[in-house]
């Protein structure tokens, strides 16, 4: 009798370890999805989303799975085509997929990933003006050359204070100005001090410590994350 129970469990044990087995090699074969309970959307750039997945940040690139098995289709700088579980859908910056999710307030963060060149590059805008930035922490001030101060009806020339500075092309002309709004995502910022080098160099304007330095800037990796202080 003894001995008969003793092979019953054997058999138990035998067939358990079998299935735990079985789900172990499941869980590590390619294309498997682990269970993903939410998914907040923090930022959205050309074939790139920024995303939470249960808490943890990650940078989606198309095509490429995370190791949640969520994969990016596409995306722009508006919206994301995301598959999760061989289901796909649309979604917009700050959706959430599952539940538990409070929204951020309006207008505090801002999510940037690197481009081209490993540049930081963000739209916004000067005066109301619609520009281009590189996000420069080397440069003291918004700066700009004279062609994108004229094009936002900065006429730096007669408000501005010349000086001058040293660049790789040599001695420049500068003209410190003040901007009334300088602008990216839905963090504003009045009465900034700006530059205007007279000729064309920067070639894009430079969002400067000015600007930068009146926010909360945190790096986690390669993510940039910009945060107004008040």
């Amino acid at each position: 009798m003894n001995l008969n129970i003793t092979f019953v469990f054997r058999q138990i044990k035998y067939h358990v370890n079998y299935a735990m087995a079985l789900c172990l090699v499941g869980s590590l074969l390619p294309g498997s999805t682990l269970a993903v309970e939410k998914i907040v959307v923090n930022g959205l750039f050309p074939d790139k989303a920024v995303v939470s997945i249960d808490g943890k940040r990650r940078v989606l690139k198309k095509d490429e799975p995370s190791p949640e098995g969520v994969t990016l289709i596409e995306a722009d700088s508006k919206q994301a085509i995301i598959e999760i579980d061989g289901e796909r859908q649309t979604y917009t910056l700050g959706t959430q997929i599952g539940s538990s999710y409070e929204k951020p307030e309006e207008g505090k963060k801002l999510i940037i990933v690197p481009g081209p060149g490993d540049m930081y590059r963000i739209s916004g805008s000067i005066n109301g003006f619609a520009t281009k930035f590189v996000v420069d922490t080397g440069a003291s001030l918004v700066t700009m050359n004279s062609s994108v101060a004229r094009r936002v009806g900065i006429d730096y020339k007669l408000i501005g204070t010349e000086s001058v500075v040293y660049t790789a092309s040599g001695k420049n002309k500068m003209y410190i100005v003040k901007l009334d709004r300088v602008r990216i995502g839905d963090i504003e910022l009045r009465n900034v001090q700006g530059a205007v080098l007279d000729g064309d160099y920067p070639v894009e304007a430079l969002l400067g410590m000015s600007f930068l330095g009146r926010l909360d800037m945190k790096r986690e990796g390669r993510i940039m994350e910009l945060q107004k202080k008040y």
